[in-house]
């Protein structure tokens, strides 16, 4: 998900003589929520590309929507040692807010010191964390992409469309989601996301890993799907240089999104001394059965 940029975490000697290691990843299966029946292959009722029309004009609606909700994000970054015990850590809570004039900023609520060794977070880690694991597939975005149809299928109680994508074309310095997606056929909303952000940078000191990850929404205030949970895991791959031996590190990344709110401010109109008019926008929530325990 995870990291656009996992540093392995060098020796001394290794510093000071300016070496660095060349990475790969080693990808683990992500396995999907119990909840997903068989896939269905034949073609839908109606044309494939009216479909993804539809979906992606709804998730231009939604990515709208979402910049007046308010939340709150947990970010866990695990390292896991041979004996798939934890050996490091990175744990931070961030609450997702407004200003009075609505404009977005973050502010950290909880930030235990980082027990890390073997990694190390850049700040364009934060940048995928914040903007490629929620994944949102918009009319513009979808023009960078080939979408292909792939069947129907039913997550828990929800009828989908799937989708596989990829981008067409990869331009520098920039990054991509490539995957699996499921969109909800009432609705026309994705639903589940499973993937990873390429391209990965192996050159010597520019490391650039991305292991797998999937993505779950719910559905909050009756209208959209938002992202709930989010879960990737890898064996990052560090292939060391002339004298240098190999080394993998098995990292793990988990990021909930809690505590969706419409933001708005409750307004007064009076006139001569009445009041006319009131707006007060509240949360409301219904859960959906689309992220696993």
């Amino acid at each position: 998900m995870i990291f656009r940029r996992l540093v392995l975490c060098l020796c001394a000697v290794a510093l000071l003589t300016g070496m660095s290691l060349a990475a790969q990843v080693t990808y683990t299966s992500m396995p999907l929520d119990a909840g997903f029946g068989k896939l269905d292959t034949s073609q839908p009722a109606v044309p494939v590309q009216q479909i993804i029309d539809n979906f992606t004009a709804k998730e231009t609606e939604f990515a709208h929507a979402m910049e007046n909700y308010t939340y709150e994000r947990s970010v866990k970054v695990e390292t896991i040692n041979d004996d798939g015990k934890t050996d490091g850590q990175y744990y931070q809570v961030t609450d997702i807010t407004l200003d009075p004039t609505g404009h977005k900023y973050e502010k950290v609520v909880f930030a235990p010191e980082s027990t890390l060794t073997r990694i190390m977070m850049s700040p364009a880690d934060y940048e995928d964390i914040e903007h490629r694991l929620p994944f949102v597939l918009t009319k513009e975005g979808a023009s960078q992409y080939d979408i292909t149809y792939v069947g129907k299928q039913k997550v828990d109680e929800v009828d989908t469309y799937v989708f596989d994508i990829k981008p067409k074309v990869i331009e520098k310095n920039k990054r991509y989601f490539q995957g699996r997606i499921w969109v909800d056929q009432k609705d026309l909303q994705i639903v589940v996301t499973n993937g990873k952000n390429v391209p990965d940078d192996t050159r010597k000191g520019h490391e650039d890993l991305s292991p797998p990850f999937a993505t779950y929404r719910e559905q909050i205030d009756g209208k959209y799907w938002f992202p709930v949970y989010t879960r990737g895991e890898g064996i990052l791959h560090f292939a060391g240089g002339s004298g240098y031996l190999s080394q993998d590190v098995h990292i793990r990344e988990t990021v909930k999104y809690t505590n969706y709110k419409r933001f708005g401010s409750s307004v007064k109109i009076t006139y001569g001394g009445q009041e006319i008019g009131k707006g007060d926008d509240n949360q409301q929530q219904q859960s959906s059965p689309q992220k696993p325990q």
